[in-house]
């Protein structure tokens, strides 16, 4: 079927990862703001609209009053800064919120319209598992920081954020099987690179992975020097943690030495399997694609290196996920070229 077919359905599609990405945004700025606990229940009725009055303030402000974060770090809040961080909460909950009814009602209209083939209405129901999955992760996340500690677990902070970009891929990908549904029977080289791109893919998603451990770990705040660490390329603090391996995933200074130097590897890895795109005949679409790729690693590694200096202000640290957001973006683009004719 042409493309053009499909372009309620595409258009859609498209929508759905502009709202993914806004989503990630704003909970990249809720995440530095401190503000993810902020609400301590989130009913689905009532929740849907934010507190007006005074007294409406006071409601979700004594609840907050109980939470573990009040009572041992933010004890001192007015009603004012508790307004301020709730707004972001409310904003990132309520976004969520907009994605599934974005998602649920044109679907509905589509499957009555009989707009899905069966092997489309398939990848539908995926996009819906994933999207129920993604919220279901959401609140266990936050729920870990309702407990004794004020602390979002950072291997849940890790699973959310990656099952956003798990739901993003997918909505994506099937947006573009619909935009380039022509298949290029692929040769030997094109092979070779294909495989190039999943690796890179492949240490893309771990880094990403690394960079909430990161957030999660305020690791970020710590040997804020490049290219060393300090004083030292291996700073003896990053094997101080019993056993061997909690030192890469729960210490710190570990989980900073592992997500700088898989930037490396994934520059590294994109600049080799951009030179391989070089020396072959592309399409245009490809060859843009390629070159895409390459300028937003670019740019990313740039944007990590300041944030990192800077000791992660909002503005660059939203800057360095809207990237690797891009990057991730770029990467399934240039992989999805490869199957598709221009």
């Amino acid at each position: 079927m042409k493309a053009n077919s499909h372009k309620s359905i595409i258009i859609w599609l498209l929508a759905g990862c502009s709202l993914i990405y806004t989503m990630v945004v704003i909970g990249g700025i809720t995440r530095l703001t401190h503000s993810g606990l902020s609400m301590v229940e989130w009913n689905m009725i009532v929740g849907s609209f934010p507190p007006i009055s005074e007294v409406d303030w006071q409601i979700p402000f004594e609840k907050y009053k109980q939470s573990p974060e009040y009572q041992l770090i933010n004890n001192q809040f007015t009603l004012e800064e508790f307004k301020s961080i709730y707004w972001w909460e409310y904003i990132h909950r309520l976004l969520g919120r907009t994605i599934g009814v974005v998602f649920l009602i044109p679907f509905f209209y589509f499957l009555l319209k009989n707009k899905f083939d069966r092997y489309l209405l398939k990848k539908m129901f995926v996009l819906l598992a994933l999207g129920a999955l993604q919220g279901v992760l959401g609140w266990f996340m936050v729920k870990s920081g309702l407990q004794k500690e004020p602390h979002v677990s950072h291997y849940r902070l890790a699973a959310h954020l990656i099952s956003a970009f798990t739901v993003f891929g997918f909505t994506f990908w099937y947006a573009l099987d619909l935009l380039y549904p022509n298949t290029i029977k692929e040769n030997k080289i094109t092979k070779k690179v294909k495989r190039l791109a999943i690796m890179a893919f492949v240490l893309t998603v771990l880094q990403i992975i690394y960079g909430a451990f990161v957030a999660g770990l305020k690791a970020g705040l710590f040997y804020n020097t490049f290219p060393r660490m300090g004083f030292s390329y291996f700073p003896d603090t990053i094997i101080s943690f019993d056993p061997f391996l909690r030192n890469f995933v729960e210490n710190p200074a570990g989980v900073q030495f592992i997500h700088r130097y898989i930037a490396y590897a994934v520059v590294i890895a994109i600049v080799f399997l951009w030179d391989k795109t070089r020396q072959m005949t592309l399409t245009l679409l490809q060859r843009k694609a390629s070159n895409f790729m390459l300028g937003v690693v670019a740019v990313q590694f740039l944007l990590g290196i300041i944030t990192l200096i800077y000791a992660v202000p909002i503005t660059m640290g939203v800057l360095h996920q809207t990237g690797a957001f891009v990057l991730f973006a770029s990467i399934l683009f240039f992989m999805h070229s490869l199957r598709k004719a221009a």
